[in-house]
């Protein structure tokens, strides 16, 4: 029986000549203290990075600053990286967070959570029964809890070693949240091996530069380093040139100076000449083939359950390890007393006497000297074995992954399972890994096509043109359930459609279409086939694709979500097409009766958001407010917090731009944009978000702001493939117009038009492309742009929105110009104030008022300033506001104090006001009641539809809600 082995070498003979990396420690420690006091500092040592080879001492300086991190008071919190353990997701993040949220009960540990809980459960390795969460919801939540446990504990001390062997997804975060240590009170000290550091985390070496410091490189052990270590194990009479050889047999390696001191105090050399052969011996030992004819000489028994260890790697069950080698209790002990009397061994950390093994190189040399096939039976036996201890699929997962692929189903399903709780934490990168080898094994024919289709999800985000061939393959597989066929086709259409395929997805949606059997997978498909119809851009059958919807659509009662989809998609279809607004919103209503959510994995959100947006157009802002404040926090509730939640964010900003709140659009569309930003590769919404913050600046007057926008978006050489809207060729335009330059505005306009017309879609309130391209002729054209004008208000009338009226008409004023526009300016004003769309109110007021002040009408000019200018300030427009105060004083008029606040909460009078309305009284009959004239009735009520969002025709149902 072996002797237990001397006492360790203490920390301080570990850290000679670590003086320098000890004085970087602590002075990070002392700003850290400062971050309690309660005085505001700027930090420089936010993050710190030890970096060198291996055995260099990494470890034992993390150790040795954990020691004094805890002697601080401070709160210490540690993860390490495993080399066997790098495809297990969130393993590092876990290691983090797992033993403080251990500590609290289920309803403290809920309550700590707070709404994040579900969307974090399956990240954190708790219970989990909610959705997955996208990865950037997936950072954001780490985020969250992370800040939240660091404010419990502060100051808290990070530590992270062996950080080149992290998992992706830990790292993914590691990277992402080390930027914004400087806000909290914690440190983050990682050590890491330079040369294994991966891709994505080599961006901590400049994130420890931007904190003052670059990573420390820990160097070689001197001579008289190495010498401080041997003469301490074996004595000062240690001769100079006995421990200069030890010196260079070690290469001046901590981790093999100390292992080496060690041996030779054990085989109580005494550091002569004459002992130096033994020394190389022993030396030869420490790693490589040494160690492994040091460890074939404890027996096959030992050598069979260090085997087991290091295919289980550090730290590891020595019960698991045991039933595994096939050891009994007193056979395990023996090899557990050989192996840590060899130095192979060391106590761990954990709730079962976990083992780990003293050194990294040790546990990595004795896995390459296992024979391949060995190897691979020894995992195999792993999985069966860690499955059975009940550490559940992930867990063994890793282990099938190195094992022959043998047509296994139960080996599928363990991988399929744990690919299952991987996408449920957003770990897509790791699901795929293990479902391209579940494909490998292959599954049974009957389960390919799941199988398939499951790689094909994990896959999406991160490669779409492979997700695209997977489902693609899970089409042409015989006997393909229903339901699974529908999902497939869903999400092919949708991989097509965002690989700029839209043509193949509309294609693909038509054949199952014709194909299908089943009445509601048919009604699926024709909505999926509308639906990228619709947003091709090329599309080649619009107007027939249009009949056909509106035919179909007929026939529906909206009882199924099949058919509620095709009503959605036949209202937004009225909305481009410029049917009367009544048939859109109508359809819009009735697709919603049964609910439609925005966060239907197998559906998109697409026509969700194309109803929302049915609303706005048709003067029921304050409807489809309601209708993304729901989806924004589904979307947000779900973990979300991608490219669906930019979506919700930037196009409810358009909702308010429209409403005419242009401060909180442009806050609600730079939301939007930060959220997308947050997005790898291409995000629509940014496009979208760009086309919105550019319209809203230009309300504002900031026309500066929105070109300097556009050029950094390079938005003037946008040529979409797809419908978005609004569409950035007009509001590019737009910014020409702004800018003065009508003569390169007008042929774009004029392209968009003949695009749209082709497509049947008229509709001046989606598309105002012929009000600009009227602005833009009229200084040139004049005849031409009020014929564009007149057929703009002709189509705004057709659609029956009086904010599109009104507008148009206001645009047809401006280039009609003389006493005739005086008209058509009083009737946009009178279309408008029966709307809820400020901006355009306030705009059509002021150029009123400019118009009659031009032909002397002063008394009635100043009223309408008047009234534009409180608009507009209202609004947040400061250009026009300026523009209505200098008209005012070049008409020798001084422009008077805002007349009232502006709140969405009605007053009193305008209330009762929308009361009697609504009741279907006349306006002569609400101004005597209210003993008011009926002008300022008109007035009030225009109050009311601005404020509340909606027309005359959604008043009785605001008042009823």
């Amino acid at each position: 029986m072996a002797t237990e082995p001397r006492h360790p070498v203490t920390k301080q003979r570990t850290l000679i000549e670590r003086r320098r990396e000890l004085q970087a420690l602590d002075a990070a420690f002392r700003e850290l203290r400062r971050t309690t006091d309660g005085v505001p500092r700027a930090r420089r040592r936010g993050l710190l990075a030890f970096s060198g080879p291996a055995g260099l001492g990494k470890t034992a300086l993390l150790t040795e600053a954990r020691d004094r991190a805890a002697a601080r008071g401070f709160t210490v919190l540690s993860g390490r990286g495993g080399e066997k353990e790098q495809g297990s997701a969130f393993r590092v993040v876990r290691q983090v967070v797992q033993p403080s949220l251990a500590r609290m009960e289920g309803p403290e540990l809920r309550a700590f959570l707070g709404s994040w809980y579900d969307v974090m459960a399956a990240v954190l390795g708790l219970e989990a029964q909610g959705p997955a969460p996208d990865p950037t919801g997936v950072r954001e939540g780490l985020d969250w809890v992370m800040t939240r446990l660091t404010m419990k504990k502060a100051p808290v001390v990070l530590f992270l070693d062996d950080l080149h062997w992290a998992d992706a997804e830990s790292l993914s975060w590691l990277v992402s949240f080390a930027s914004r240590v400087d806000d909290l009170p914690l440190l983050i000290v990682v050590a890491y091996r330079p040369d294994e550091l991966p891709p994505e985390a080599r961006e901590l070496r400049a994130l420890a530069g931007d904190h003052g410091e670059r990573p420390h490189g820990l160097a070689h052990l001197t001579a008289d380093g190495v010498a401080r270590i041997i003469r301490k194990e074996i004595g000062a009479a240690a001769e100079d040139v006995f421990c200069k050889e030890c010196w260079s047999a070690t290469g001046g390696s901590p981790f093999e100076a100390v292992e080496l001191a060690f041996g030779l105090a054990e085989r109580r050399l005494t550091g002569t000449v004459s002992d130096l052969p033994a020394m190389r011996e022993l030396a030869a030992a420490i790693k490589g083939p040494g160690l492994i004819e040091r460890l074939e000489g404890l027996g096959t028994a030992t050598v069979r359950f260090a085997h087991t260890a290091a295919v289980l790697g550090s730290p590891f069950s020595p019960r698991l390890a045991a039933t595994i080698a096939v050891l009994g209790d007193e056979a395990t002990a023996e090899a557990t007393q050989q192996l840590r009397a060899a130095r192979i061994l060391s106590e761990g950390h954990g709730p079962e006497g976990e083992l780990e093994f003293v050194h990294p190189l040790i546990a990595t040399t004795i896995y390459r000297s296992i024979r391949t096939g060995f190897r691979a039976g020894l995992h195999n036996a792993a999985a069966e074995a860690v499955l059975t201890a009940g550490y559940g699929a992930t867990a063994a997962a890793r282990h099938l992954l190195e094992v022959p692929c043998e047509g296994s189903p139960e080996t599928v399903a363990c991988l399929r399972e744990a690919a299952r709780e991987y996408l449920r934490a957003g770990a897509t990168e790791s699901a795929r890994r293990l479902l391209t080898r579940a494909l490998q094994e292959p599954p049974q024919p009957e389960d390919r096509a799941a199988v398939l289709h499951e790689l094909a999800c994990a896959t999406f985000l991160i490669e779409p043109t492979a997700t695209v061939r997977y489902l693609r393959e899970a089409l042409a597989e015989p006997d393909v359930d229903p339901d699974l066929r529908a999902s497939v086709v869903y999400r092919l259409t949708t991989a097509l459609a965002h690989t700029d395929r839209l043509a193949e997805a509309v294609t693909v949606a038509a054949e199952e279409a014709k194909q299908a059997t089943n009445p509601r997978v048919k009604l699926r498909m024709q909505a999926d086939q509308f639906v990228w119809s619709t947003m091709r851009a090329d599309d080649p059958d619009s107007p027939a694709r249009s009949r056909r919807l509106a035919r179909l659509a007929e026939q529906l009662p909206g009882r199924s979500l099949e058919e509620r989809y095709i009503l959605g998609l036949r209202a937004w279809d009225a909305v481009l097409r410029g049917e009367p607004r009544q048939t859109a919103l109508a359809y819009a209503e009735k697709s919603l009766r049964g609910g439609m959510s925005w966060t239907d994995e197998n559906r998109g959100f697409e026509v969700p958001l194309s109803v929302a947006l049915v609303f706005m157009y048709g003067d029921r802002p304050r409807r489809a407010e309601e209708l993304f404040e729901k989806g924004i926090a589904e979307c947000a509730g779900k973990g979300w917090h991608g490219s669906h939640l930019a979506f919700g964010q930037t196009i409810a900003g358009y909702v308010r731009y429209h409403r005419g709140c242009l401060a909180e659009a442009e806050d609600l569309v730079r939301e939007g944009l930060r959220t997308a930003d947050k997005v790898d590769g291409v995000v629509a919404a940014r496009w979208y978000g760009v086309s919105v913050l550019i319209q809203t600046l230009l309300a504002r007057g900031r026309v500066v702001e929105a070109r300097a926008l556009a050029d950094e978006h390079h938005f003037g050489d946008m040529t979409p493939n797809a419908v978005i809207y609004p569409d950035p060729r007009t509001v590019y335009a737009e910014l020409l117009l702004a800018e003065g330059r009508h003569a390169e505005a007008a042929p774009l306009l004029s392209s968009v038009g003949d695009w749209l017309d082709k497509r049947g879609w008229r509709n001046p309130a989606w598309c105002p492309w012929q009000l600009h391209l009227a602005s833009a002729l009229a200084p040139t054209a004049p005849d031409r742009a009020a014929g564009h004008a007149r057929d703009a208000v002709k189509r705004a009338r057709d659609f029956g929105a009086a904010s599109a009226v009104g507008q148009a008409l206001h645009t047809l004023a401006e280039v009609t110009g003389g006493p005739a526009a005086l008209d058509l300016y009083a009737e946009a004003v009178d279309h408008l104030e029966q709307s809820p769309a400020a901006y355009e109110l306030a705009r059509a007021q002021v150029g009123h008022g400019a118009a009659l002040s031009r032909h002397g009408r002063l008394q009635e000019a100043a009223d309408r300033l008047y009234r534009g200018l409180e608009g507009a300030v209202h609004c947040g427009a400061e250009a026009l506001a300026a523009r209505a105060r200098a008209q005012l004083s070049a008409s020798g008029m001084r422009p008077l104090p805002l007349r009232y606040a502006q709140a969405d909460t009605l007053t009193a009078q305008e209330r009762r006001t929308a009361e009697l309305t609504v009741q279907g009284h006349s306006a002569a009959v609400v101004a005597k009641e209210l003993r008011l004239t009926e002008q300022g009735v008109r007035h009030l009520l225009s109050s009311v539809y601005r404020k509340i969002g909606t027309d005359a025709v959604g008043l009785a149902g605001f008042l009823q809600a």
